[in-house]
């Protein structure tokens, strides 16, 4: 059997959640969208569901996917739905929904529902991809207000550019929406992961940690409470092949590495098939056995070359930890030109195995 797999740490995954809320001393909503950023969104639920004040995920149908598990903790659809029709299910399911168009609100009001909805009422703070602009929110939340189809309400926005520390962007956003908030009194979300890590000034009833999770950075530069996450997914294979190289000596496509030394190169099962970024460099580090070494030459669809060299007792059958605890996931997407958020939800085709140790 073909030795990649990706272990998925759930207790990790529980400590990363319970700093979210400590930090925040706000609620939390566990983001698990994307099939929880690749680390699967059910188990993932599963191991949160005793702890969780809630979930996010982008649409209904990763929603209905939770409740056919028997996940029964409230559910936030992030997107809202995309046709009227949807809104007899997410009364069905007991879904929470966000609002942040127009055309969604008018279909809320013309429903035929037999129960309020909670909506999240989401504002364009500044980040101009969806949301209400600051002139109509007001008259928005007036009108859900009066609506029967409507119980809570909500407010919400998203920062552009939290996880950058010295960007002013922010506290522009903060001030548009305390702004247009004005006296509205209402429950409010505004702190994703970064700003939760990384913003404690912002005021947020609800907090809605993604990447952290799973144990990983969104910053770029080091900063004390990422610090503190735990990596929830280790990437590993093993060697399946080992060449002994002269110096001079092209290995992989295109020969964009040549051997400086007689190399030892170790062929791992592991490729972009597999989710692994193609763009990685020669250079990239990973761990053989425990050791840290480096990718040398271009990621093949079901291979990658490691060196060798200076660990000889590495050989067939070694471990390798592409992103784990030990070589970062943040690491590997700042060498590859990408962000962890996509390492992780581009993983295909590797088995996910799940621990609780």
């Amino acid at each position: 059997m073909r030795p990649a797999r990706a272990l998925i740490d759930l207790n990790a995954l529980r400590h990363n959640y319970r700093l979210a809320r400590e930090v925040s001393a706000a609620k939390a909503l566990a983001v698990i969208k994307a099939d929880a950023y690749g680390h699967g969104a059910v188990r993932c639920a599963k191991a949160l569901q005793d702890e969780v004040d809630g979930f996010a995920v982008a649409c209904i149908e990763e929603a209905l996917e939770l409740r056919e598990a028997g996940i029964r903790a409230p559910i936030l659809l992030l997107e809202g739905f995309f046709e009227a029709a949807e809104l007899e299910l997410i009364e069905q399911k007991d879904f929470w929904c966000v609002v942040h168009s127009l055309w969604q609100l008018e279909a809320l009001e013309r429903a035929q529902l037999n129960r309020a909805l909670t909506v999240w009422l989401k504002l364009d703070s500044g980040m101009h991809r969806v949301g209400f602009h600051p002139d109509d929110y007001v008259a928005a939340h007036e009108r859900l207000q009066t609506s029967s189809n409507v119980g809570k309400v909500v407010l919400m926005s998203h920062f552009a550019r939290a996880d950058e520390l010295d960007c002013s962007r922010s506290e522009e956003q903060l001030e548009a929406f305390e702004q247009v908030r004005g006296g509205i009194d209402a429950e409010i979300s505004l702190r994703n992961s970064p700003s939760v890590l990384g913003w404690p000034q912002v005021p947020s009833d609800w907090v809605r940690p993604g990447i952290m999770l799973y144990g990983a950075t969104p910053f770029e530069q080091p900063q004390a409470l990422a610090s503190q996450l735990q990596p929830v997914m280790t990437l590993e294979s093993k060697i399946i092949s080992v060449r002994e190289l002269p110096a001079g000596e092209p290995v992989g496509y295109a020969g964009s590495f040549v051997t400086e030394r007689p190399t030892r190169v170790g062929v791992v099962a592991m490729g972009y098939a597999d989710g692994y970024p193609r763009h990685a460099p020669t250079g990239t580090p990973v761990a053989v056995d425990g050791q840290l070494t480096r990718l040398i030459g271009r990621v093949s669809m079901d291979m990658i070359t490691v060196d060798l060299t200076d660990l000889p007792q590495a050989g067939l059958g070694s471990r390798v930890e592409f992103w784990g605890k030990q070589v970062l996931a943040s690491d590997v997407a700042s060498r590859a030109g990408t962000i962890p958020y996509q390492i992780f939800c581009n993983l295909r085709r590797v088995p996910l195995l799940y621990s609780e140790d």
